[in-house]
């Protein structure tokens, strides 16, 4: 292909990102498996960055899960996004953030259906102003949280305190970038990089010193996929999906998997335990697994971020070998503390940890 061509096709993918003023929206997954990533988020684009980013307390759910396992209809969760939408307004704001990949694939749904159908627009229109008696306008710019992430990426890497380097060895550790199925496969012109391609996970990570490792199954789904988990008698889909990433990734010894889906950090996250319970087998070096984290908590540990403070222990898989081969400095004695500095004792089955 010609080098123009190669031009045209990529510009096809990239898109705009606000500089400033975000209305954030949390996810309801995320805040309840890994809740210190929100945290983590918010303290990068406030502290760090300097960023105008405001969390309604008002806002909901967007009902994404429901409505993929067809318990809530399509007019129903339009008229949830629509709210949203209005809050947002209400408070000034027009750039739209969300931290789910669900959410944001939901809303790039519903703006594209309004786009096509406008009857649907008004329609949702009329059920808000009766529902609750709102009105709302469309985001000037929706993006998704690891897409503002990406976007300060430079910025972030001037403030950083460490690399994504081994250093021991002074080598980029390699890293395996997993995107979100709902992030650019729904609607690849809103992803950075398209479906095949994308850079949001991947820019991040060369730019914080790691090496982006290619593998066969790399765009293949990490194995949640709503109804393949839900509905218990598909978990051994799930599982295998998981499974499947693993061995695939496995030859290439990743040191660490970076998620941009709360989902898919999760499930990469936990299914490395329960099949090392099931089969003894760990796919990381040394018996251990790969530790997998999400964008903001990578931002977090090259910023120097205390991992526990972020809930870094709250994964599965253990992080610590990470933070040493990266160098991070932490206090392994404050892992299982809480806010307050109280013991919370260690998980039941870990007290080799402290040995």
């Amino acid at each position: 292909m010609k080098k123009e061509g190669k031009k045209k096709i990529w510009s096809e993918y990239q898109k705009e990102i606000a500089d400033d003023k975000f209305y954030f929206v949390r996810s309801c997954i995320r805040q309840t498996f890994f809740p210190g990533s929100d945290t983590a988020y918010l303290k990068i684009l406030r502290d760090v960055l300097g960023k105008d980013v405001y969390e309604d307390p008002n806002h909901t759910t967007c009902t994404g899960i429901a409505y993929h396992t067809e318990v809530v209809p399509f007019s129903t969760i339009q008229t949830v996004v629509a709210r949203n939408f209005a809050l947002m307004r209400e408070n000034g704001y027009e750039n739209y953030t969300p931290s789910c990949v669900t959410s944001f694939g939901i809303y790039s749904e519903i703006l594209d259906t309004w786009h096509h159908f406008p009857e649907e627009k008004q329609r949702t229109r009329d059920y808000l102003r009766k529902a609750t008696g709102r009105e709302f306008e469309e985001p000037a710019n929706l993006v998704h949280t690891s897409d503002v992430i990406y976007k300060f990426r430079n910025e972030i890497a001037a403030k950083a305190k460490y690399r994504l380097v081994n250093k021991e060895t002074g080598e980029p550790l390699k890293v395996v970038d997993h995107i979100g199925c709902h992030y650019s496969k729904m609607f690849p012109s809103k992803g950075v990089g398209g479906a095949e391609y994308p850079q949001v996970l991947a820019g991040l990570v060369e730019t914080f010193g790691g090496e982006v490792i290619d593998y066969p199954e790399r765009r293949h789904c990490c194995g949640f996929g709503f109804r393949q988990y839900f509905v218990q008698a598909n978990r051994g889909y799930s599982i295998s999906a998981s499974k499947k990433k693993f061995a695939s990734m496995e030859p290439y010894k990743p040191d660490l998997i970076i998620t941009n889906c709360p989902g898919c950090n999760y499930f990469m996250d936990r299914w490395q335990y329960a099949l090392e319970e099931m089969e003894g087998k760990t796919y990381g070096a040394n018996g251990e697994g790969i530790p997998v984290l999400s964008y903001e908590e990578v931002a977090g540990i090259v910023l120097g971020f205390d991992p526990w403070k972020m809930g870094l222990q709250m994964h599965q898989t253990d992080i610590e070998p990470l933070l040493k081969k990266i160098g991070v400095e932490y206090n392994p004695d404050d892992k299982y503390k809480g806010p307050n500095g109280e013991d919370l004792g260690l998980p039941k089955g870990l007290k080799f940890i402290k040995d």
